[in-house]
């Protein structure tokens, strides 16, 4: 599907890591290996907010015979060489250990959260604040923050991000009182999960979020299922916004009917429509080392989001060539959008998507769409 307005916003080169948190730590040259997947929110001045995820890389991983990563620890950012026969560098935003009983991986980057203030239709970028920028304070994100997700809930803002160590790859939950100056709540999911968004709402008087566990291991739907096995989009309330309880019934999963949903995640906050809760969230298709992201949408009962009200298998965005055209000498990726946040925009939503893990992409989609 083509929508009018459909820009790329921010781009590696926007970002000035002189004023990046690593400056000054490394003593190796880094570069932006990509500025990506934002959160989307609106501020009380009636401009937007994106949370973009930063992913400051080395530029030259391999020297002396070894592979190397990023790490904070007590304030500072430090290098780890690894032996480059212990390593497959085949991903050059990672490296897999190799020799062990199950995978390990290491970041070739380590990702941090930069607020960027756009004008109110998303479409011009008024301010990088770089004094208000995340990154890691503690042992459990000592590999980065990646992925933010925004929602406004009442008269606060909450956000999650997945924060990366080898204690946990736990989500972690800020709040703030004007969607900018942002507070350190708690780790609130403690196992692996990538995609954890809060609705912009309360149902009964509960949080809800969406949760996709990680795991490398799925029992089989019976034969003929209209599923398949594998990462789904499952559900939990919360009194609090802290303290998160799964809930028993399914929530999205991946359908048999077509290999585009063989992996699949949360992508946008779900906002309340006319219809219901309005989610729209990625699934992948299974092609060499990354796989093919695009992005899906569903209505899901307002009462009971297990229930799914309306859906479509065709993408509602895919990757579009023609925007990373002024960017293809910095592409290492094809084929991938991830929507990551949502905002009103009057008759049509305004949709911030991560662009082949190396940009902030704007669309515009009308609300027609949706009815």
């Amino acid at each position: 599907m083509t929508f009018a307005v459909d820009k790329l916003v921010l781009v590696p080169d926007d970002i000035d890591l002189s004023r990046s948190p690593l400056a000054g730590h490394l003593g190796v040259e880094t570069y932006v290996l990509g500025a990506f997947n934002p959160a989307l929110t609106r501020l009380p001045n009636g401009n937007l907010l994106m949370m973009v995820r930063v992913a400051e890389a080395l530029r030259q991983p391999i020297f002396d015979g070894h592979v190397h990563n990023i790490r904070w620890s007590d304030g500072r950012y430090l290098l780890d060489a690894w032996p480059l026969e212990a390593a497959n560098t085949a991903d050059p935003r990672k490296f897999m250990l190799q020799g062990g009983g199950w995978k390990v991986m290491a970041l070739t980057s380590l990702a941090w959260l930069l607020p960027v203030e756009l004008s109110p239709d998303g479409l011009e970028v008024i301010a990088h604040h770089y004094d208000k920028a995340i990154a890691p304070h503690a042992d459990f994100q000592m590999y980065g923050l990646e992925d933010a997700r925004i929602s406004k809930v009442g008269d606060r803002w909450l956000m999650t991000t997945c924060s990366v160590s080898p204690e946990r790859h736990s989500t972690t939950l800020y709040s703030s009182i004007n969607g900018l100056d942002w507070t350190f709540e708690d780790i609130v999911l403690d196992h692996q999960n990538k995609d954890m968004l809060i609705f912009e709402g309360l149902i009964d008087g509960h949080y809800w979020a969406q949760t996709r566990p990680l795991g490398d291991l799925y029992f089989a739907y019976p034969p003929g299922s209209e599923w398949r096995a594998g990462p789904s989009i499952n559900l939990a309330s919360s009194p609090d916004a802290l303290h998160w309880k799964p809930y028993r019934e399914p929530g999205i999963r991946p359908h048999s009917a077509t290999v585009a949903t063989a992996r699949m995640g949360g992508g946008t906050p779900p906002i309340l429509t006319d219809r219901g809760w309005l989610t729209l969230w990625h699934g992948v298709e299974p092609k060499e080392i990354v796989g093919i992201y695009r992005t899906y949408w569903s209505i899901l009962d307002r009462d009971d989001p297990s229930k799914t009200v309306a859906t479509e298998h065709a993408p509602l965005l895919e990757a579009n060539p023609e925007l990373t055209r002024p960017i293809e000498h910095q592409m290492y990726l094809r084929d991938v959008v991830f929507t990551t946040g949502i905002a009103d925009g009057g008759d049509h939503y305004v949709v911030a998507s991560g662009e082949g893990d190396l940009a902030c992409r704007i669309t515009h989609i009308p609300k027609s769409v949706f009815v």
